[in-house]
């Protein structure tokens, strides 16, 4: 395994150099196509450091509780880095720092919706996750239901979220690499691919969760630091950030108002019942609660993961509004040098212009390299939760029902972690041109609509039966999709239709309430032995849930 694993890093960084030696072949072309050396040198530092991590990790992964879930010995505190590190994408950083650049205020309402589910993970499902799940959230979904029926929607809904989610990464990541480090677009997209194989076949969530943890900590300390840099050209003052931010807008005082998002409050209501409901149906996210020993721990880790998920969305609003005077006023940083026109690297690199202004190349560089970290980490925890829903929920439990060996589960879910990696870089590529926010948007919803309403219902509905959890779930999935692929988003900007068939972008309001009313619909209406036997169980479920007893504990190394 060991061979392997350095086989395959060899390969990793062979691909790397490959794609740095194609890019930049002298010095002077270095120049001439702006690549920032800085970053590639940090870049190099951080694949060196991580495939050492996961050198180490693969040493360490000896059964199924270490590959799927680090043998549920992470403490507390390094699951909340590690969870923080898993939900903020690249796309905080440049996209929430961008919004607030050009939208203000509405910039920093989007933060809060991406915020406020978390204190609801904490309050409502965190311990109930870790004392009924084990390896994946269909666990709990499938508890006391038909197995092979609930696993199998749960898996095909976390391998829906998963794929559109990676595509977006992975679209963003060929972006921003190639942006600033001067790599052919599909070059870019390969490189995350093998390195995200990489972590996650042989290291598991082991390698996984320290990248993670390593990530978020660069993330937050980078970001910290450019705005308080930022910060300190204001005197540390809001007041006048604020004024200087309002002056020099386009938007002047509406700057500081609520603006086009909230303009339509059938939008705003679905974005914010999907971006808040949407992270409790993350599977990426929820799979993170069973690598702690127990319950207490799970609570303290979305403690952890809230408050610096909280701090971070600070740090990007102040950069974003800081940005507006330090980027905005600065022609060096626009097309042509015409201050107002087009960015230099399009709309979602002021933060990166931010870092360069305050603190030079050197600063560019190490968040460049933490925006690629980002990324490495985000499309590694999502590609093991697709690779476990593969393996864990649809191969060990409905194909070979429950008879197949850990040793077999773990093969199957390596494979698959490959095929999601070339189908990941194969979908990259060819998304390379689209907009890639409504495919996190439907990630979001699809979560929200498909995953959400079963699991909540799943752990505090006695009534829950099979029939509602399959019915909730169909309903959920597909009207979601449904309602994405006939808005504007997709039927007019990527189909290129000439109206949209459905005039709402944002699925969750109309998606969601369905999934919630057909779970209860096929439950009610279900009056089988099973359903009574289903509605019965609940009872013991209740006591698992409350006392953790029976529950998977830590394995010791």
């Amino acid at each position: 395994m060991n061979r392997g694993m350095l086989k395959f890093a060899a390969i990793a960084l062979a691909t790397s150099w490959m794609g740095l030696a194609i890019a930049a072949p002298d010095v002077g072309q270095v120049q001439k196509s702006g690549i920032n050396v800085h970053a590639i040198v940090m870049f190099f530092i951080f694949v060196m450091a991580t495939l050492g991590i996961t050198y180490w990790a693969a040493k360490r992964t000896k059964s199924a509780s270490d590959y799927y879930t680090a043998g549920g010995g992470i403490t507390g505190t390094q699951n909340g880095l590690a969870i923080a590190g898993d939900y903020m994408s690249a796309a905080t950083l440049l996209g929430l720092t961008s919004m607030t650049y050009f939208q203000g205020f509405d910039g920093y309402i989007y933060c809060i919706c991406f915020y406020v589910g978390w204190p609801f993970i904490m309050f409502i499902m965190a311990e109930r996750l870790r004392n009924l799940g084990k390896f994946t959230f269909a666990d709990i979904t499938s508890y006391r239901l038909d197995q092979r029926q609930v696993r199998t929607i749960a898996a095909i809904g976390s391998l829906t979220v998963v794929v559109f989610y990676l595509i977006a990464q992975m679209v963003g990541a060929g972006q921003l690499i190639k942006l600033l480090f001067g790599l052919d677009y599909w070059i870019a997209v390969v490189i995350v691919g093998v390195l995200m194989v990489v972590y996650v076949t042989f290291g598991g969530m082991i390698a996984t969760t320290w990248v993670q943890i390593i990530k978020a900590c660069l993330l937050l300390g980078g970001g910290t630091l450019v705005m308080l840099l930022a910060f300190s050209q204001f005197g540390f003052n809001f007041e006048t950030l604020t004024s200087e931010a309002v002056k020099n807008s386009k938007k002047g005082l509406a700057l500081m108002a609520p603006g086009s998002f909230l303009s339509d409050p059938v939008t705003a209501v679905s974005l914010s019942l999907g971006l808040m409901f949407g992270t409790a149906g993350l599977p990426h996210i929820l799979m993170r609660f069973f690598t702690v020993p127990n319950a207490k721990e799970a609570r303290k880790s979305v403690f952890v993961a809230t408050l610096c998920v909280g701090f971070f969305f600070t740090v990007v609003a102040l950069m974003g509004l800081a940005a507006i005077t330090i980027v905005g006023t600065n022609p060096q940083y626009f097309e042509g040098g015409d201050i107002g026109g087009k960015l230099l690297g399009g709309n979602n690199m002021p933060a990166m212009h931010l870092a360069q202004a305050v603190g030079g190349n050197m600063m560019l560089g190490f968040l460049s390299a933490v925006a690629f970290a980002t990324i490495l980490a985000v499309v590694s925890g999502l590609a093991l939760a697709g690779a476990s829903a593969i393996s864990h929920d649809l191969y060990a439990n409905v194909i070979r029902q429950g008879q197949a060996t850990e040793a077999e589960e773990i093969r199957v879910s390596k494979s698959s972690s490959l095929v999601l990696g070339v189908v990941a870089v194969l979908l990259g590529i060819v998304f390379e041109k689209q907009n890639v926010a409504f495919m996190v948007g439907l990630a979001f919803g699809v979560a929200a609509s498909c995953n959400f309403p079963v699991l909540i219902l799943s752990m505090y509905w006695k009534g829950l039966t099979t029939r509602g959890a399959i019915w909730g779930s169909i309903a959920g999935l597909v009207s979601a999709v449904l309602i994405v692929v006939l808005s504007k988003a997709v039927w007019v900007t990527v189909l290129g239709n000439e109206k949209p068939l459905f005039p709402y972008e944002q699925p969750a309001i109309f998606s969601m309430p369905l999934a919630f009313f057909m779970a209860w619909l096929g439950s009610v209406t279900d009056t089988s032995d099973r359903a009574i036997k289903e509605k019965a169980a609940f009872e013991d479920q209740y006591v698992r849930a409350q006392t953790g007893f029976g529950a998977a504990g830590a394995a010791v190394h």
